[in-house]
């Protein structure tokens, strides 16, 4: 009899074990199928994607699949991504060597070839109203934005023409100190950070309505930034720098507070060196290590040796990828400095190579990001304002500010 009981108990137990194991399974298809509608029902803004360069360096047909990077026609669909910002980037060093303005506009050019291939599944955007009305169309709205101010070369007046050809924010540098501002990724700081024709430039996109995004730029660049421009600003693909301390490129709490009373938004990074400290030191310890060994063996370091040194390496050495719920927990930390008005998605997609997170390789997966911020008790209006609500929300104040300057 006690054989007997003792039988019922642990087939009871199993039960219920079964039983849960299968409810939380339930929960689960339901909250990822929530995530799905939601990443479709509402715009879905990217504020950087480097779709651009990667063509510039080898062409592919992205309004259908394709074999390479992370951005595609299909993937955006399959993500709900209605709004990705092109990044019209160019290298820093070629402000030195000439050429910038020249390679910004061939990039804005391709993006126009994008659309021009398939104008029943793309529209080039320049505006908010622009943007709504690409997605009551069913496409997928492609907006700009300059990624590094090189391109135009130390004449105001290209911020008007840049902005007439459709890039709707500058980021003022990239990784060296330029014409503009000093950049956190040089230690050469020119300016002590911005250039006097560096305000200029802020107050011209003002008046034009182009949104000055301070991404790269030095701590000090961007304290200045602020004092100078009359409209809200935006990190385009940034995170917190609470996540990896002395890595200027992020932004610190003091700035994010003073970025959400500037109105502005911080659109997260999910490069995973830009989110987790184990991460950051494994990519800065990679890099010093590639360049010793080409620099001790005589190779250049874009050559066949070194990218199989590289690759050894990291066959060695594994890349420690950051989780989703590493990515969320810069949201999280955001949030509760400022509030659920002041965070957005800047993925760096097609910019930070291979180094994306475990879940958001690609454009398709967004929904994943999404589920977990309903795991964590996000409401459906709150995703929406990350989504891309809050973004809109800083071009709207852009815009009118504009508009108010006749």
């Amino acid at each position: 009899m006690i054989m007997k009981a003792t039988i019922l108990i642990r087939a009871s137990i199993m039960a219920v074990l079964m039983f849960s194991i299968t409810a939380v399974s339930a929960g689960e298809d339901s909250l990822n199928e929530n995530a799905r509608r939601i990443a479709q029902q509402y715009l879905l803004t990217d504020t950087h994607i480097d779709v651009p360069y990667r063509l510039h360096a080898g062409w592919v047909d992205v309004t259908e699949s394709a074999t390479d990077g992370q951005f595609d026609y299909p993937r955006a669909v399959q993500g709900g991504l209605n709004l990705p910002f092109m990044s019209i980037y160019t290298p820093a060093e070629m402000e030195a060597e000439g050429g910038s303005f020249e390679l910004a506009n061939q990039l804005i050019d391709t993006v126009e070839a994008m659309v021009g291939r398939a104008p029943e599944k793309f529209m080039l955007v320049g505006s908010v109203a622009d943007a709504r009305q690409a997605m009551q169309d069913g496409k997928i709205g492609l907006a700009m934005g300059m990624e590094n101010g090189s391109p135009i070369d130390n004449k105001i007046e290209n911020v008007q023409f840049f902005a007439d050809r459709g890039i709707s924010y500058i980021t003022l540098t990239h990784g060296l100190s330029n014409q503009l501002s000093d950049s956190s990724y040089d230690d050469n700081h020119a300016w002590d950070g911005l250039s006097s024709f560096g305000k200029d430039v802020i107050r011209e996109m003002n008046r034009v309505g182009v949104m000055v995004d301070i991404s790269h730029v030095s701590d000090a660049a961007f304290w200045q930034t602020l004092e100078v421009t009359e409209v809200p600003v935006i990190a385009s693909h940034s995170s917190a720098r609470k996540f990896t301390p002395g890595f200027e490129r992020n932004m610190s709490d003091e700035m994010i507070v003073a970025l959400a009373k500037n109105g502005g938004v911080i659109q997260i990074n999910w490069g995973s060196s830009f989110l987790t400290e184990k991460a950051n030191a494994y990519s800065t310890e990679f890099w010093e290590t590639r360049k010793a060994w080409a620099k001790e063996h005589g190779f250049d370091e874009d050559s066949f040796e070194v990218k199989a040194y590289a690759k050894e390496y990291k066959e060695k050495h594994p890349y420690p990828y950051a989780t989703l719920a590493e990515v969320a927990d810069h949201f999280d930390h955001v949030i509760k400095l400022t509030g659920i008005d002041h965070v957005g998605l800047g993925s760096d997609f097609d910019g930070v190579g291979d180094s994306l997170p475990i879940g958001l390789k690609d454009v398709s997966q967004y929904p994943n990001l999404v589920a977990e911020f309903l795991r964590r008790g996000y409401s459906e209006e709150d995703i929406a304002k990350i989504l891309g609500g809050n973004l809109l929300r800083v071009w709207g104040e852009v815009e009118a500010f504009a508009a108010s300057q006749g």
